[in-house]
């Protein structure tokens, strides 16, 4: 062995001293910070990864809009049906409406689709968001869970609801909505202008019959209730039939909002979003899945990049722990340094001894913490439902984080490797300063010292 690492090792051996002691308290504040580093940016990649599941997932890859509404959306839909990748074009209605059942009133999102121009291949996409009960007889068993209705918008009168809405409300397959359109609120109160200047019965009950013709509501019956896995998504969108959305919003049966486009590739929309440009006029905005959610992503890209500076700055810490190792090593070995220097151990090879103490050091303590960090991640959603048993703390709130399927985490082979080496970077740098002290000691005060 050479012979800088063999006087390494020497000094690591466990002994009963002050010095050991703080040694452990090093490899194990190395291991803490590793393992910490590990855990959150994991859970963070998991969750980032969650979210674009689901918006995947559930929303269309690109909508094209006009600046307003769309009068020829068949003939745009043929153009766009023609780009090689594209796999669905379906023109969609959506807003806000006004929501009855029972009673109690709430104001969802509508989403008006064409069941027949979408295809089969997308309302089978559609249909594998639908929500699942467990079986009370085999509550782990996934594949004997009862699929909550049919993904089935194929006349007027029928919607799917999201599984948020459902849950509020208590809504469950075959209850019947009532859906308010909030359109026409000028004419509304012109109308009851008309009533309140004329004396004429007649042109009061013209104005009464006009008011009740545009906000009599539109009756459907629930035949399904999906789950995005999106939280936003299932407490505030109901599917129904593009023609329902059309009679709410008083369009026309050739116009909608805009076109809701999926492709074979979802992290390939800014090629198929310049070719769509390159067929469209002008006025026409292609917003992909990404720019649709934009803020959202870079929430997490912040939160995580945030965490990662914390993190690492217990990674520092820790890195100090061991400059404080070898600097109490240094000052406890100084005889032993006076003496290699006499006999003619150059100052490189007394500052690598120390030097590799340190790297040593903070080798144990990263494996150390990569395998903590693995079993926690392993184990987190047994320890996050510990946590919350024991201490009433809801470590991820579906309401709050806006996804389900419990905590996510996703770890990545570049994130190892980067905390990885910037942990053995950084324990490298704290060793420096001890390895330094002790290659610029003086053999002759040293050995005077003992």
């Amino acid at each position: 062995m050479l012979f800088s690492p063999f006087l390494a090792v020497r000094y690591l051996k466990p002994k009963r001293t002050f010095v050991s002691i703080i040694t452990v308290v090093s490899i194990a504040g190395v291991a803490t910070a590793v393992a910490s580093l590990i855990v959150v940016i994991a859970v963070f990649t998991g969750y980032g990864e969650r979210i674009k599941e689901s918006v995947l997932g559930f929303e269309p890859h690109m909508i094209v809009k006009s600046g307003g509404i769309m009068d020829d959306w068949y003939e745009n839909s043929l153009k766009l049906a023609e780009i090689e990748g594209v796999t669905s074009v379906t023109p969609f209605v959506t807003g806000q409406v006004v929501m009855d059942f029972q009673g109690l009133r709430s104001a969802p999102m509508i989403r008006g689709i064409e069941p027949e121009i979408a295809g089969p291949a997308e309302m089978e996409h559609m249909s594998k968001k639908l929500a699942r009960k467990p079986d009370p007889k085999f509550p782990d068993d996934r594949e004997k869970d009862e699929i909550l209705g049919a993904f089935d918008v194929s006349d007027p009168y029928k919607a799917v609801v999201g599984d948020g809405i459902a849950k509020a409300q208590n809504i469950q397959i075959g209850d019947r909505l009532l859906l308010y359109s909030p359109r026409d609120m000028q004419s509304v109160m012109e109308a009851l202008e008309v009533v309140e200047d004329s004396d004429d019965q007649e042109t009061k009950k013209s104005a009464i019959d006009t008011v009740r013709q545009m906000t009599a509501p539109q009756e459907v019956e629930v035949t399904g209730i999906f789950n995005s896995g999106h939280w936003d998504f299932d407490a505030n969108i109901i599917f129904v039939h593009l023609e329902t959305a059309q009679v709410l919003y008083n369009f026309d049966l050739e116009q909608a909002h805009g076109l809701a486009l999926r492709t074979d590739d979802g992290f390939k929309v800014n090629e198929y979003k310049e070719q769509i440009n390159s067929l469209l006029p002008d006025n026409f905005l292609t917003l992909t899945w990404v720019e649709m959610h934009q803020l959202l992503f870079n929430a997490v890209a912040a939160e995580r990049q945030a965490m990662y500076l914390i993190m690492l700055i217990m990674v520092v810490l820790g890195a100090f722990c061991i400059m404080n190792t070898m600097i109490t090593v240094t000052q406890q070995k100084r005889s032993e340094i006076g003496l290699l220097k006499s006999l003619g151990a150059h100052e490189s090879q007394i500052a690598a001894v120390f030097l590799f103490q340190g790297m040593m050091v903070g080798i144990v303590g990263v494996v150390i913490g990569l395998l903590v960090g693995e079993l926690i991640i392993q184990e987190r959603n047994v320890l996050a439902g510990w946590m919350g048993r024991t201490f009433g703390v809801d470590l991820f709130s579906e309401e709050i984080y806006k996804v389900d399927g419990g905590l996510p985490a996703v770890r990545t082979l570049k994130d190892v490797l980067i905390i990885s080496g910037l942990s053995l970077a950084a324990c490298t740098i704290a060793s420096l300063v001890p390895a330094v002290i002790a290659a610029n000691q003086q053999p002759a005060k040293a050995l005077r010292s003992d």
